[in-house]
């Protein structure tokens, strides 16, 4: 049973990313500075992410849904987690650890999720 990690996007607050590790520094959480992710185009993002075996987490609503199921007709995703902008920043630290602590790599292989629903 492997756990998940994640790529942070370059519109993903940052103050999730810290506070996630913050909260739970067992987790495997990298930045989209450390992974030089911005300015690039989604489809990079998500091969990026998936060359890492990392799990997307990111604002974008707008059209990574689109560039999501365009990136695996050809190529395997390890998954994309799209969180509300308006949603707490404690409330999208939470549901990362319950993602992180409730599931593995492999059932996020191609799945894309939005919280909330």
């Amino acid at each position: 049973m492997t756990k998940v990690k994640f790529q942070a996007d370059a519109d993903l607050k940052q103050a999730i990313v810290a506070g996630t590790i913050r909260r739970q520094p067992n987790i495997d959480f990298q930045s989209a500075y450390a992974a030089l992710l911005e300015g690039k185009k989604d489809s990079e993002v998500l091969a990026i992410a998936a060359q890492d075996g990392r799990v997307l987490v990111t604002h974008d609503r707008r059209t990574m849904p689109v560039e999501f199921g365009d990136f695996i007709r050809s190529q395997t995703s390890s998954g994309v987690l799209i969180l509300s902008q308006n949603l707490a920043i404690n409330d999208a630290i939470e549901a990362l650890i319950l993602v992180w602590e409730a599931s593995t790599t492999d059932e996020w292989v191609n799945q894309i999720m939005s919280i909330p629903f």
